[in-house]
């Protein structure tokens, strides 16, 4: 497995998902409700994206500390900090080499982020690591059973396979997964369900938006297209279908699970 070319793959896929920040930003407050953010709590943001985890909990007091892969999304997230008028560490680096001491920080979050970190224990581990004992860690995932859970194995199913030993990030999705990969390393996991909601004025028009947007579908889309156009419209129609059956009212209902755990 070539972890070095997943990662840069993974590293321009993501490159695109800044127009995507308007419909996480919500989810946002959410997440830093859930994980019980407080001011003058050390905070970090894995896989920070465009930041709105982390400049959420800077305006609510917490001094921030952010990382993400992606050099393009953390030069929207400087933007949007100082459009914010708070200040935000931010990092380029990657979740399974966390450039921080153990025991860093009080609370350690990650917005569908983490999840796509191809050795989940490791990324966790890492997490975990720089968490101070009696910390919370707390994060945003998609179930499997849901859209976009379900999303993903639509990709999945025209897509190359993932590379030997790298599971699906959905499983992060999964209540028992998670109890699974935490282990004995912390108690009291709570979970908890939301729902984010994305404009699309028809099945087509989300699903164009998100093949400008989303990195495993921006990369398929542009594997199909050299070579298999008919493969792609097949894909196309799928998803639409897909699509529709969480489609209402020109929102598009996106479920997703809420974690949050004590480290021990």
């Amino acid at each position: 497995m070539d972890l070095a070319a997943f990662k840069e793959a993974q590293k321009q896929g993501w490159a695109h998902f800044t127009p995507l920040e308007t419909f996480t930003t919500p989810t946002a407050a959410r997440l830093v409700k859930h994980a019980g953010i407080v001011a003058g709590q050390r905070v970090l943001d894995v896989a920070c994206g465009t930041g709105v985890v982390a400049i959420t909990a800077a305006r609510a007091g917490a001094r921030v500390t952010a990382l993400d892969l992606t050099p393009q999304l953390l030069e929207c997230a400087r933007e949007n900090a100082a459009l914010a008028s708070v200040e935000v560490e931010f990092h380029e680096g990657d979740a399974e080499q966390l450039p921080f001491e153990n025991s860093s920080f009080d609370v350690v979050v990650s917005q569908f982020g983490h999840m796509f970190a191809p050795r989940p224990e490791v990324a966790l581990g890492e997490m975990l690591r720089v968490l101070k004992p009696g910390g919370t860690i707390a994060f945003s995932t998609w179930p499997p059973d849901f859209f976009v859970g379900r999303t993903f194995v639509l990709v999945s199913s025209y897509a190359p396979p993932l590379p030997q030993g790298i599971p699906s990030p959905v499983l992060w999705g999964d209540p028992n997964i998670v109890r699974q990969r935490f282990g004995s390393a912390v108690k009291d996991i709570s979970f908890d369900a939301d729902q984010m909601v994305i404009p699309g004025l028809s099945l087509a028009h989300y699903r164009s938006t998100f093949e400008r947007t989303a990195g495993p579908v921006i990369k398929l889309v542009q594997a199909l297209s050299a070579s298999d156009p008919a493969k792609l419209a097949e894909f196309r129609r799928e998803y639409e279908k897909l699509i529709a059956e969480y489609y209402q009212d020109n929102m598009v209902h996106q479920h997703y699970l809420l974690t949050r755990a004590t480290k021990v």
